[in-house]
C-alpha cells in the first residue's frame, strides 16, 4: 500500500520523478472558442517508468487544458460528454451569469453521455480560477476531472517565470489504480476522501528545477477532494499577492506556510535566493503529526540570474467588486453541524425530521441550520434582496474543518472568532476549523439560485449544501 510520503512511495516500488516538472502549457491570452471533452484516459501519475493509471480527464490530460484569456474578454467553451454518466462544468470562483454556473438541475440540465453544452460568459475579474464537474463530484473530480482557468490582468507584476501548480491527492490501490471506494461511510462522516499519493500537475512530484536569482509567480490551486495543504517553502519567503483569484495587499505568508483548503487558490511571488546546486524541501505540514515532503526545489548549477532580488512592485490591480455596505446589511446565522463525534441528534431531510441513525443509514450526516440536503435543486435556505449587502455569520459546530464555498460571488471575510479581520480579504471559499466562526460580507447583485456548500466533496454529498436565492 502506498503511504503518503516520498519514502513510502520509493519503498513500495513506485518511482518518484527525478526530472524537472514542466508546468501546464500556456494557451495564448485571447478570447475565442475552446472545447473540453471529459472521458476515460490513462496518465502516468507515478512517473513514466510505472504503469499508467486509468483516470477520467479533459482531453486526455490531468489537469485538463489550461484556459487563458485577458480580463474582460469573452469566452466560449463547448463541452462534449465522453463519460458514461451525466456531467457538467462549474467555473469555480468566477462571477458569471447564473445559467453558466454548471450546477445540474439548478442552473442547467446535466449533460448526458454523448451530449453537448456551450458555456459563454465574459469574466469581469482577473485571477486564478479553475473548472471541475458538479455531478457526482467526489467521483468525477476524484478521478481527475479538473483544470485551470487563468484570467490575466492588464498590468501583471514583473517576474521571470509564471507557473500554475494544480496540487492534488489520489487514493490508489497497490497496483497503482484508483481505489473504488467513493462515497463510503467513513469518508462521508469523517474528513472526506483523503488520498495516499500527492501530485503536482498530475505527476508524483519529486523535484522542481529553479535558477538562483529568478523571481517566480506561482498560481497554486488545491484540486483535492478533501485534503487541506499547508505548504512551507524551506529557505524561502513566499509573498502572497492574491487569494481565490482576488488581489490582496502583498504580505509574507504567516509563519512561512501557505494554507490551501480544497478549492482554495493562492498567487505567490517567490524569489529564488538559494545558491546554485542547492536543494530545499517544500513541506506539507497541515497535519503536524503526518507532515511529508511534497517536493524539492533544486537549483540549477548555473550562475545566478541576478545578484539581488528584483526591486519591482508585487501588488495586483483591484478587481471591480462591489464594496459591501455593512451599515445597511442583512445578517444571517448559519450553523454547520453533524459528522462523526458531532452533536447533531436529528435534522430535516426532504421535509421530514429524522434521527441521526436514520440519517446515517441514508448517507446524510451533515446539516446547515438543521437541514440535511437531499439534493441540490431544493427550496432556498435563504433569499436575498438583489443589490443589498448580506452578512453570513458562520459557526462550525462539528469536529472537522469545512471549506465553505459560495457560487457566483466573492465575499469579504470581515471577522474571525469574534474579532475583526485586519486584511478583510476577498475569498470564495473560507476554511472554518473546528469550533471556529467567521463573518462574510458581499453584495447580492447577481440574480438566480446559487449553491453554498462544503468543498470537502464527500461532506457536500452527505448533506452540507444549500441554495441561496437572489431576487
Amino acid at each position: 500500500m502506498y503511504r503518503f510520503s516520498r519514502r513510502g512511495f520509493l519503498a513500495s516500488g513506485a518511482t518518484a520523478l527525478a526530472l524537472t516538472l514542466v508546468p501546464p502549457g500556456r494557451a495564448p491570452a485571447a478570447s475565442g472558442n475552446h472545447r473540453l471533452v471529459p472521458g476515460p484516459a490513462r496518465v502516468p501519475l507515478l512517473g513514466d517508468s510505472a504503469p499508467a493509471t486509468p483516470v477520467w480527464a479533459y482531453g486526455g490530460r490531468v489537469p485538463g487544458p489550461e484556459i487563458r484569456l485577458r480580463q474582460g474578454a469573452p469566452l466560449r467553451i463547448e463541452v462534449e460528454n465522453g463519460l458514461g454518466q451525466d456531467t457538467t462544468v462549474h467555473w469555480h470562483g468566477l462571477r458569471l451569469p447564473n445559467a453558466m454556473d454548471g450546477v445540474p438541475y439548478v442552473t442547467q440540465a446535466p449533460i448526458a453521455p454523448g451530449g453537448r453544452f456551450v458555456y459563454e460568459f465574459t469574466p469581469p475579474d482577473a485571477g486564478t480560477f479553475w473548472y471541475h464537474p458538479h455531478v457526482r463530484g467526489s467521483e468525477q473530480q476524484g478521478r481527475g476531472l479538473y483544470g485551470a482557468l487563468i484570467v490575466e490582468e492588464a498590468t501583471p507584476p514583473k517576474v521571470d517565470r509564471e507557473l500554475t501548480w494544480a496540487i492534488d491527492d489520489w487514493r490508489l490501490a497497490e497496483d497503482g489504480t484508483i481505489q473504488e471506494s467513493f462515497g463510503n461511510g467513513m469518508d462521508l462522516s469523517h474528513a472526506g476522501r483523503l488520498g495516499n499519493l500527492a501530485t503536482l500537475n498530475g505527476r508524483d512530484s519529486g523535484q522542481f528545477s529553479v535558477r538562483a536569482g529568478e523571481r517566480l509567480r506561482l498560481r497554486l490551486i488545491n484540486t483535492a477532494n478533501a485534503r487541506i495543504f499547508a505548504l512551507r517553502f524551506e529557505g524561502h519567503r513566499p509573498w502572497v499577492i492574491a487569494l481565490d483569484g482576488q488581489p490582496v495587499a502583498p504580505h509574507e505568508a504567516a509563519g512561512g506556510r501557505v494554507v490551501l483548503p480544497p478549492a482554495g487558490r493562492a498567487d505567490l511571488i517567490l524569489d529564488m535566493a538559494g545558491d546554485p546546486g542547492a536543494s530545499f524541501a517544500v513541506i506539507d505540514d497541515y497535519n503536524s503529526r503526518a507532515s511529508y515532503k511534497f517536493l524539492d526545489l533544486v537549483y540549477q548549477d548555473a550562475p545566478p540570474l541576478r545578484a539581488s532580488p528584483l526591486d519591482s512592485p508585487m501588488a495586483l490591480p483591484a478587481n471591480p467588486l462591489p464594496e459591501p455596505d455593512l451599515a445597511n446589511a442583512r445578517r444571517h446565522e448559519i450553523v454547520l453541524a453533524g459528522g462523526a463525534m458531532g452533536s447533531l441528534r436529528s435534522a430535516i431531510l426532504n421535509g421530514e425530521e429524522l434521527g441521526i441513525r436514520e440519517l446515517a443509514g441514508l448517507g446524510k450526516v451533515w446539516a446547515l441550520n438543521g437541514i440535511a440536503a437531499h439534493r441540490v435543486d431544493m427550496p432556498p435556505l435563504l433569499t436575498f434582496e438583489r443589490g443589498r449587502t448580506q452578512v453570513l455569520a458562520l459557526r462550525n459546530d462539528t469536529a472537522f474543518p469545512h471549506p465553505m464555498h459560495l457560487h457566483g460571488f466573492s465575499f469579504r471575510v470581515i471577522s474571525r472568532n469574534g474579532r475583526p479581520n485586519p486584511r478583510r480579504e476577498w475569498l470564495d471559499t473560507v476554511l472554518l476549523e473546528r469550533d471556529e466562526t467567521a463573518e462574510l460580507a458581499f453584495v447580492a447583485d447577481n440574480p438566480g439560485d446559487w449553491l453554498f456548500h462544503c468543498h470537502i466533496l464527500e461532506h457536500m454529498e452527505a448533506g452540507m449544501n444549500a441554495v441561496f436565492r437572489v431576487t
